[in-house]
């Protein structure tokens, strides 16, 4: 029978590179994002793999959570959740718009934390599975117009933390992937080299590597950035 991974904002970048190496790989996906056509028309079900595709607003926590029950239902087990979902909003602290931190902690955080609940009881009652929480380098260090995005993905970090010492007992993985720059629609418009960037591709492989070592180790946390550094 073939594994499943579930992965929030798989229309674009990181979430749709992961989604694409572990369909090649002949895993089933259950897959979300606010737009979904292209994922429609890329992961086509067939008689071996199956593509489970539903729009979701990751803010919108009772739609989250009946997507993560959807997929249950359809797939009887998640094998491996990416929390992927994510927004950028540059801006101070002290200057950005009201409403800015609110976005923000919905969107990166509230949507890890309430759909791995709604995913984990499953991965506890089987002993086994794998959860993949997507922080940033902004999550060890703010940095220039980083705003409550920084913030967001500190929280995200020590979500991450608290949910591996949650779930060591039930032989179940938690690993927090640090990226750095990663060329993906939020860099759209750079006037920097491809080569200054990492590919969300790299991300993936690093997620598929992982799911590849035995059962008895677990990555925590992992980071990566561009050869050059920061940007």
């Amino acid at each position: 029978m073939n594994k499943t991974i579930l992965i929030t904002g798989a229309s674009k970048g990181i979430g749709l590179a992961i989604a694409k190496l572990f369909w090649s790989k002949n895993w089933n996906v259950a897959l979300c994002s606010r737009n979904v056509e292209n994922l429609k028309s890329e992961f086509i079900s067939t008689n071996n793999q199956t593509a489970f595709i539903e729009s979701v607003d990751v803010r919108n926590k009772t739609v989250l959570q009946q997507f993560g029950k959807a997929a249950l239902q359809q797939f009887g087990s998640i094998d491996v959740l990416v929390n992927n979902a994510g927004q950028f909003i540059p801006g101070m602290v002290h200057e950005e718009a009201d409403g800015t931190l609110e976005t923000l902690i919905e969107t990166n955080l509230y949507s890890a934390y309430y759909l791995s609940r709604e995913i984990v009881a499953n991965m506890k009652q089987k002993k086994r599975g794998s959860i993949y929480n997507i922080c940033s380098v902004a999550s060890l260090m703010a940095y220039p117009n980083g705003g409550s995005y920084s913030i967001s993905k500190f929280a995200m970090l020590g979500f991450s933390k608290a949910l591996r010492e949650e779930m060591k007992n039930y032989n179940v993985k938690v690993t927090a992937l640090l990226p750095g720059a990663t060329l993906t629609d939020s860099w759209s418009g750079t006037d920097l080299p491809e080569s200054r960037f990492m590919k969300a591709s790299d991300i993936a492989q690093t997620i598929w590597d992982i799911e590849q070592l035995s059962p008895s180790t677990v990555v925590e946390e992992i980071l990566l950035r561009p050869v050059l550094g920061d940007i």
